[in-house]
């Protein structure tokens, strides 16, 4: 059986030269480590944080993650899409997201706040009831993505088809209008 680790700190941490120890980690705060490379297939992580962390190209391969909230990390190239998807609940705040992928995810009522999807993959993605606060989406990708009741009023750079995704009831503002006509080649000024 895989260790258990229940209301542990780990700070300053750096695993990617000590490698990362496969467990069971519950209500753990990860604070100014650096994961980068790192292997965490295997491992579940429930009401755990990560602050100040780089988490960037860590292997995440039936990694159970049940609300884990990330903040002020950075997760470059993640593929979240090899997650465990059962009970999948993540949290992001001011962290970089840039080329991971979350395909065909189910993400209902997650916050993102302040974080960079740029060419991140959302395909197929169910984000239904979202909030994406101030987040940049500049070249992420999405297509048969569901984003219905999500809040996309302060986020900016996204292009999304409303005819390949599912955007009934989701807001935005009018300065995200040019996103949405992309499409079209339509001029809104």
């Amino acid at each position: 059986a895989l260790p258990y680790i229940v209301d542990a700190v780990f700070e300053k941490i750096n695993y990617s030269q000590q490698g990362f120890e496969r467990g069971e980690y519950e209500c753990c705060s990860f604070v100014n480590c650096d994961l980068s490379d790192c292997d965490l297939s295997g491992s579940a992580f429930v009401d755990c944080s990560f602050t100040e962390c780089n988490l960037s190209m860590v292997k995440v391969g039936a990694t159970a993650m049940r609300d884990v909230k990330f903040s002020h990390c950075k997760m470059l190239g993640v593929q979240f899409s090899a997650c465990n998807p059962f009970g999948l609940a993540l949290s992001f705040s001011n962290s970089i997201l840039n080329h991971s992928s979350f395909y065909k995810l189910k993400l209902q009522k997650s916050i993102f706040r302040k974080s960079n999807f740029i060419e991140v993959d959302l395909s197929e993605v169910d984000f239904s009831n979202s909030l994406f606060d101030e987040c940049d989406f500049s070249g992420a990708n999405f297509d048969s993505t569901i984003l219905e009741k999500c809040d996309f009023r302060t986020s900016f750079n996204y292009i999304i088809d409303p005819e390949r995704n599912r955007v009934k009831k989701a807001k935005f503002s009018l300065s995200g209008l040019p996103g949405l006509l992309t499409k079209y080649g339509v001029d809104v000024s």
